[in-house]
């Protein structure tokens, strides 16, 4: 039995188990009605736009829906987040569905299942995604981690031999190819860094990564301003920022957007309160100044 096996009769059986727990979700109308309308409107008689539509067309709508998603995470609003979920499964249901078109054998209707996967096939690699990556849950190892901090080494450890295993099958992975290049570039920064460190490839005290800082800072001094070396060196003073983020245990990202939160709030005072007061900010850019103190004052507290 080959581990795909293993863990596919795993995931059956834990399922087996979970479903005989008192409170255990067991059917999911509304999920089969919503698959049914998104091949319905890819159908000859279907949307014309839905028809048309590929994985390349709509890659960027994937990135819009769960930002925005997030965004209604950062609001706290419960109605707000529903419906942006909502616009994030409509994505992955809808690529699922091109995939399972793009395999349908001509005429028939029937799925050559090695030229492409159904929205099936996605639940089924995930669940047992999740199975084999929580063996501290499900399995012999069950109840054998018990702090979240734990939790992330397993997760370390099993992906770490599911990428071996994929080398020896398809080809030698380098340790950060599996690092999408589509993500933000502060998010992109923060993970190759934390993989390189795993490597022994990092400073030793904090204080080396500032050093690090001020020797980047330096060289984007030294360049003439307007060309691709000055453009060079700001990436990398925002790089070895990444990392002291990184030895401070402080997410990037997250940061960075909270950064832009504040800004925007502060900004939105600012432009009230001027206009209470009669004037706009480009009017009067000589009391900015003092509207962005008074912001601070009544917001930052």
């Amino acid at each position: 039995m080959t581990s795909d096996e293993k863990i596919a009769q795993l995931a059956a059986a834990v399922d087996e188990e979970t479903k005989a727990r008192l409170g255990a979700p067991q059917t999911h109308p509304e999920f089969d009605r919503l698959i049914r309308t998104i091949w319905r409107l890819r159908q000859e008689d279907g949307c014309p736009w839905d028809k048309e539509q590929t994985h390349q067309s709509i890659s960027k709508n994937m990135i819009e829906e769960a930002y925005e998603a997030v965004e209604a995470i950062a609001e706290d609003s419960p109605e707000h987040l529903e419906e942006e979920l909502g616009d994030v499964l409509e994505q992955v249901v809808l690529h699922s569905q091109i995939e399972a078109d793009s395999g349908a054998s001509a005429g028939s209707g029937a799925r050559d299942r090695a030229a492409g996967f159904d929205i099936d096939d996605v639940c089924r690699a995930l669940n047992q995604k999740l199975v084999r990556r929580h063996p501290h849950v499900f399995g012999p190892e069950a109840g054998s981690t018990s702090s979240a901090a734990a939790v992330l080494d397993v997760w370390e450890s099993v992906k770490a031999d599911e990428r071996a295993s994929a080398e020896d099958i398809v080809h030698t992975e380098g340790l950060l190819d599996s690092v999408p290049q589509s993500l933000p570039a502060l998010m992109q920064a923060q993970k190759i860094s934390k993989r390189a460190a795993k490597m022994g490839f990092e400073w030793a005290p904090v204080d080396d990564v500032w050093d690090k800082v001020a020797e980047e800072r330096a060289e984007f001094d030294a360049e003439a301003q307007g060309t691709q070396q000055k453009t060079d060196e700001f990436g990398d003073i925002l790089f070895a920022m990444i990392n002291v983020a990184r030895w401070e245990g402080v997410d990037a990202e997250e940061a960075l957007m909270s950064a832009c939160r504040k800004f925007r709030a502060r900004w939105s005072y600012m432009e009230k309160a001027a206009a209470e007061r009669g004037f706009s900010l480009d009017e009067k850019p000589e009391l900015q100044e003092d509207l962005w103190q008074e912001a601070k004052r009544h917001l930052d507290v």
